[in-house]
């Protein structure tokens, strides 16, 4: 079988959710004073493996049999399923069992030369068969595209106020932030979809530290772990100390992204709009 079956649910749900990929996303900047988040360093190419491998994807595509596909699916099948498979009069095809069941084609060109006349499908018995795997083809390119984020593109995102932005920036970050910090910021992020992903959820500068507050006096250190029994920290001198959350204990979290997790909570689109375009200005 071509897809697991969690990863169908998931293909589901995002074609549900009308989620659409790109074909390219350019790499995170590795340059001193960024720190890129999670795989956004990795090229396109090796995210999209990635994703493939992690979601058990089946075979990768094949884009030019997909672009010879996509116009003789949009003329015969569009009407039904959509120019782009996502459903019309007729189902979507992108969680079709049939589709993720099939490779390269080996089961959905038979499929499509029967057709299945009960069900309204026509039979498409005088079709080459090099067209129906160009079909079948441009199928599996429209899973690939909601399934696999890897190789999403965000095109341009500089569209923003950049005078709203510097307000934006002077009334809610400088409590916590400084001028050093915006100094030629736009020049250390290699683009500004980068930017945008760097200021709104930033690379964490250090550990979670707790100040855990005892009769006994106050044990402080890098926080392991904590619920609403007990907590877990080490120590300056690396002992791991746990703490049972008695009546009498008083926890303190000191977290460097507090204040990010708040924002990205509230934060309106037009203000991330904006706060970008203004950043991208700092060269």
């Amino acid at each position: 079988m071509r897809y697991g079956a969690w990863a169908a649910l998931l293909i589901g749900s995002l074609a549900h959710l009308g989620v659409i990929a790109a074909t390219q996303q350019p790499q995170a900047s590795t340059q001193e004073g960024v720190q890129p988040q999670g795989n956004a360093n990795r090229s396109a190419a090796e995210r999209a493996a990635a994703t493939r491998t992690f979601l058990g994807l089946g075979a990768t595509p094949d884009r030019a049999a997909a672009a010879r596909g996509a116009p003789l699916f949009a003329r015969i099948c569009g009407f039904c399923h959509g120019q782009t498979a996502r459903g019309a009069t007729g189902p979507s095809l992108i969680t079709s069992d049939r589709v993720l069941e099939d490779d390269h084609g080996e089961h959905l060109s038979v499929f499509l030369r029967k057709g299945s006349p009960d069900k309204g499908m026509p039979a498409f018995a005088a079709m080459e068969d090099k067209q129906l795997t160009d079909i079948a083809e441009f199928l599996h390119l429209q899973v690939e595209e909601v399934a696999n984020r890897g190789t999403y593109q965000v095109l341009n995102i500089v569209v923003g106020n950049a005078a709203k932005g510097k307000i934006y920036v002077e009334t809610r970050c400088m409590s916590c932030h400084n001028e050093k910090d915006f100094a030629h910021l736009a020049s250390r992020v290699r683009s500004p979809e980068q930017l945008q992903r760097y200021w709104v959820w930033p690379a964490r500068d250090g550990k979670i530290t707790a100040d855990v507050k005892t009769p006994d006096g106050t044990i402080s250190g890098r926080l392991e772990g904590i619920s609403d029994f007990r907590v877990t920290v080490v120590d300056a001198a690396g002992a791991t100390r746990t703490i049972d959350r008695k009546p009498g204990i008083d926890v303190q979290i000191h977290d460097s992204l507090a204040a990010h997790q708040k924002l990205v909570k509230t934060l309106a689109n037009g203000d991330m709009h904006d706060v970008t375009a203004y950043l991208e200005t700092l060269k």
